[in-house]
């Protein structure tokens, strides 16, 4: 990105940070140590409030569909970006290392590698190359608050 910034290329997008969201238990949002930062698992909080509950499953009624856990693992991802810029600044990040990502499943559902590009495609949309990772996509039976999703991220800064 010559010349840009990665704040810049957000504002482009039309997106912000949200407000780091503030630790649920004894924890802290982000950690750095020597060029990597690691973010606590991020629950898909919008204002406050989570913006889901429940388990992910394909056309079950009363469960989360698989499109709306991807947009809310989307929200995690910005929240974990908010946890970065707030401990390091977002500007200083060289690239995104690796996405950890939890889906709270219902019995049969396998497709937790879809709900969480909503994660990896708004990284890609805003680091670009630099937000190339490795990643893990991984069934859980429960989540804290009954969340749908949890996101976790490596991040590789400058110094």
């Amino acid at each position: 990105m010559a010349g840009a910034t990665w704040s810049s290329r957000l504002a482009e997008l039309g997106l912000t940070l949200p407000p780091v969201v503030p630790p649920l238990a004894a924890y802290q949002p982000a950690v750095r140590t020597g060029d990597l930062v690691y973010t606590a698992g991020q629950l898909p909080m919008v204002g406050g409030e989570l913006m889901l509950r429940g388990k992910v499953s394909e056309g079950a009624a009363g469960l989360v569909a698989p499109d709306d856990a991807k947009a809310a693992a989307r929200a995690c991802a910005l929240n974990a970006l908010a946890a970065i810029d707030a401990l390091v600044g977002l500007d200083s990040i060289v690239r995104i290392v690796k996405v950890v990502g939890f889906v709270a499943s219902a019995d049969g559902f396998a497709g937790q590698p879809g709900v969480i590009n909503g994660a990896s495609e708004l990284l890609g949309e805003i680091f670009g190359d630099a937000g190339k990772h490795a990643r893990s996509a991984v069934g859980v039976n429960e989540l804290p608050l009954g969340a749908p999703v949890e996101v976790e991220l490596i991040v590789e800064v400058g110094r």
